[in-house]
């Protein structure tokens, strides 16, 4: 079992864990609270009763003669009443009455009159003035059959002369208990479903940040010689990491979309061509000079498409990156000068000179191959944008905590409609001596490597015509 897996498993038990006790607590707690506020009512029926009752004690005697007819009216009473789901149609309140001694004088169910209630909880507790209540079963061993009684006393000249008790069958309200019950249930599954897929998208960020602080002590032991600053460093950039990968699971569709359409829309030019030229050589009556020309604009077009594909995997590499896989003490100066050093070449076929100043030695943190390719990429920029005969210049200088290495040319500079566009993936201007673009991937693959070094990389026209890249990085902390 994966790690991802393990966490997710792990996360959705104590999800699945948590959801089954609140659901639990809650429907198990609708009945008790139902049944409180049947009992609330209940003890101001029995008061307003009582109260009644004591109109018509006459020297201590209570005198129920006018509750017969009473309840007999009332139970033979038809109505309709719609309580949400619930309908009412007849009366099901109970009502009886003791003596002082607990002997049943009346019974709305004509079912006790002469019994003994004394030791019934609701009588003997309301005889004696406290608040008595009980709840008991018709048929034994039918819970469906329970009623709920609440008892008030019955007081002449500030004396208990007996008691009168309520009842109301626990079903008469049961219905309620059971449709809160569905709904409650019906909720909570759908939130529990909600919040399923939330975990789900929870437990895959989560598994990056464990790997990457695995990474990290990893990284930790790795090292001969640490300090605190680069420790904090590493740890920041091991954060950043996180945030971008719980941002590209966000918008790694929309992301792969628009990478997929703009790779589509750049291949399209050569693919045409290829496919023109393809036609027109199968043509009998070309001449072979025109064949010969055309086959190489199709092997001028292949490699393009070849350069773009192949450009794109190393950006989409390094983007996915994150972070650096291994950084060591970097000195910029002697990497400068080698890579001046190989383009002189390239430079020289067109007369043009590289000059490196280093104004100061400087050190920073990094993966010197990256960095290599993120100097070459601006140098090489830097010539096809040169007239033949210029100098590009191609500097080393630092402040108190920054490198800064600039590459200028004497070019035409940088048109203002595309100052914004410079660093956008497959954009790309036509070189001066030839009028053909490159892949447009150069610029975004030294923004790449300048955000994982934690530098930064600009573009802009120079003060004195030409334009001017400028790759900056955090100069290495000594400690």
């Amino acid at each position: 079992m994966t790690r991802r897996t393990r966490i997710f498993v792990g996360i959705l038990l104590i999800y699945t864990a948590g959801i089954a006790f609140l659901l639990y607590r809650v429907v198990a707690d609708i009945d008790p609270r139902y049944r409180e506020s049947a009992e609330e009512s209940l003890v101001e029926t029995s008061q307003l009763l009582a109260s009644l009752i004591e109109q018509d004690v006459i020297a201590g005697a209570i005198n129920t003669a006018r509750l017969e007819p009473l309840f007999r009216s009332v139970y033979a009473r038809q109505f309709s009443a719609q309580i949400y789901n619930l309908h009412k149609s007849h009366v099901e309140l109970r009502v009886y009455v003791t003596d002082r001694n607990g002997r049943v004088l009346f019974d709305s169910m004509g079912r006790s009159t002469g019994a003994d209630y004394s030791q019934r909880s609701d009588v003997s507790r309301s005889l004696a003035g406290v608040y008595g209540a009980r709840t008991s079963r018709d048929i034994s061993g039918d819970p469906l059959t329970s009623v709920m009684y609440v008892g008030a006393p019955i007081r002449w000249d500030n004396e208990i002369v007996g008691m009168v008790s309520v009842g109301k069958p626990v079903q008469s309200f049961g219905q309620f208990v059971q449709d809160a019950r569905a709904r409650t249930l019906w909720v909570g599954v759908g939130s529990a479903f909600a919040l399923l897929v939330l975990a789900i998208i929870v437990s895959i960020w989560l598994v990056r940040p464990f790997g990457l602080i695995s990474d990290y002590f990893g990284w930790l032991r790795s090292q001969r010689d640490l300090s605190l600053s680069r420790m904090v460093r590493r740890a920041v950039d091991t954060l950043r990491s996180g945030v971008h990968e719980m941002r590209d699971a966000l918008t790694g569709r929309n992301y792969v979309a628009d990478y997929v359409q703009t790779f589509t829309h750049e291949i399209k030019s050569p693919l045409s061509a290829i496919r023109g030229a393809a036609e027109l050589i199968q043509e009998p009556s070309m001449p072979q000079a025109e064949r010969e020309r055309f086959l190489g604009n199709i092997a001028h077009e292949t490699q393009r498409i070849q350069e773009i594909v192949d450009r794109m995997m190393e950006l989409t590499a390094l983007e996915t990156r994150r972070a650096l896989e291994r950084s060591e003490n970097v000195a910029l100066a002697p990497l400068l000068q080698d890579v001046g050093a190989g383009a002189q070449a390239a430079a020289a076929a067109r007369d043009i000179r590289i000059n490196v100043v280093i104004h100061n030695e400087a050190r920073v943190e990094g993966d010197p191959f990256l960095l290599r390719r993120a100097v070459s990429n601006l140098l090489d920029n830097a010539i096809d944008f040169s007239p033949s005969g210029a100098e590009v210049l191609l500097a080393l200088e630092t402040s108190s905590r920054q490198a800064r290495i600039s590459v200028r040319d004497r070019g035409k500079g940088i048109p203002d409609y595309a100052k914004d566009k410079v660093f956008e993936k497959f954009y790309s201007l036509a070189r001066p001596h030839n009028q053909k673009k490159s892949t447009g991937l150069g610029l975004a693959f030294v923004k790449e490597i300048a955000t994982l070094h934690r530098g930064r990389v600009e573009l802009a026209n120079a003060p004195r015509g030409g334009a001017l890249a400028t790759l900056t990085l955090p100069l290495l902390s000594h400690h």
